[in-house]
């Protein structure tokens, strides 16, 4: 076979095959047989079935890319077991198959797939071919590289609502009118989309709910451009979708629940990590929570004793002017011991010392720095 593939490009054919085997008589091909030689089962593509034109649900209008396809493709291999074409033809007829929505790579082989559905005389189904999503570097999707299973997702702490949000918008377009056309010319580029304009992309940062995906999704909204998955959208729409969750009462709850494993066994000796403080926790973190595992990772100074001898505490005292960590703490001590128990619930912390600090003229930054270190002992991110 390689013989005849050279023998044939050095002739100028782009032809894969020479139909030699075409030729053979009944008797010829039994001799063979006999003989042991090994065989295979091919398409003739000189007598196929005339059919409609390829017509993709997402790319409109295709050309007939016979060009591309291999020689009087193979069905059968000399083991007798079918080749993935005639396989998954066959398989999805007999399964009642009426959609396939399958990776853009497979658009060259659809006229073949189409072939034989004319050549077995079966209705095909709708072809949906969808744009491979990328990394952020433009590179493809792999499994060796990065997060690429819904389980790197789940131990990553994304909200399964806000991933579904994140990858419905990544392949959204607009919307167009598809109409089929007859056009049975030989071209391996595909035909843009036709029809008028229907319904424009949505904005890719709009926060949707499931029904409302559900109710808006239209495959031929799908864009034909390969999406980049960008992990910043992601924990845009994380948060705010977890903005919406802690809005309510339920949702609190729900959600510190959530969290409290997680944060008993990062914290297991603390007497602070009851499913009522952790509530406080995320109302007094909010924005700063853009995945539920930065409950723990923002907040680990609402569950345990600050540490003011660590690395970081001391690299933040060296930031500050001795005297101006002294005046601070000197104006802002007082203030804090007025407040009654009952008050810090509601108390605006921020407001009330920030007239000490213009009192005592430390300069904003230093000032914040300062409160941070006594609070919390530690940068917050």
């Amino acid at each position: 076979m390689q013989e005849i593939r050279e023998r044939l490009a050095r002739s100028g054919s782009n032809k894969t095959y020479d139909k030699t085997c075409l030729h053979l008589t009944e008797e010829e091909v039994a001799r063979k047989v006999r003989a042991g030689e090994k065989s295979v089962v091919r398409l003739n593509d000189s007598n196929v079935p005339v059919r409609p034109p390829p017509f993709d649900t997402v790319f409109g209008n295709l050309k007939d890319a016979h060009a591309s396809l291999s020689t009087d493709p193979i069905l059968l291999k000399t083991d007798l077991f079918p080749t993935y074409h005639l396989a998954s033809v066959v398989d999805d007829h007999e399964m009642g198959i009426t959609h396939v929505l399958r990776g853009e790579e497979w658009l060259l082989s659809y006229p073949l797939h189409l072939d034989l559905y004319a050549c077995l005389n079966l209705k095909p189904p709708k072809f949906a071919h969808i744009p491979i999503l990328l990394n952020p570097d433009g590179t493809k999707m792999s499994k060796r590289k990065g997060d690429v299973q819904v389980i790197d997702y789940i131990r990553g702490g994304w909200e399964p609502q806000s991933v579904l949000n994140w990858l419905a918008l990544a392949g959204w377009g607009a919307e167009h009118e598809m109409t089929p056309t007859s056009d049975t010319s030989d071209s391996t580029a595909h035909q843009p989309r036709h029809g008028r304009l229907l319904q424009n992309a949505p904005d890719s940062t709009t926060l949707m709910t499931l029904p409302e995906m559900i109710e808006k999704f239209e495959l031929t909204a799908l864009t034909q451009r390969s999406s980049i998955l960008d992990p910043t959208k992601l924990e845009f729409l994380n948060k705010h979708y977890l903005m919406r969750v802690w809005s309510t009462p339920e949702g609190l709850q729900s959600l510190a629940e959530r969290a409290h494993s997680e944060v008993k066994a990062a914290f297991p000796t603390s007497s602070h990590t009851s499913i009522v403080s952790i509530k406080d926790v995320i109302l007094a973190l909010q924005g700063r929570i853009t995945n539920i595992h930065d409950i723990v990772r923002h907040g680990s100074f609402f569950f345990e004793e600050i540490n003011l001898d660590s690395e970081q505490s001391q690299e933040m005292l060296k930031r500050v002017k001795p005297e101006h960590r002294s005046e601070t703490l000197k104006a802002v001590i007082p203030v804090i011991n007025s407040i009654s128990e009952e008050e810090w619930g509601n108390m605006d912390f921020l407001t009330l010392t920030q007239k000490e600090r213009e009192r005592i003229n430390v300069p904003y930054k230093t000032f914040m720095i300062v409160l941070r270190h006594a609070i919390c002992g530690q940068k917050v991110e």
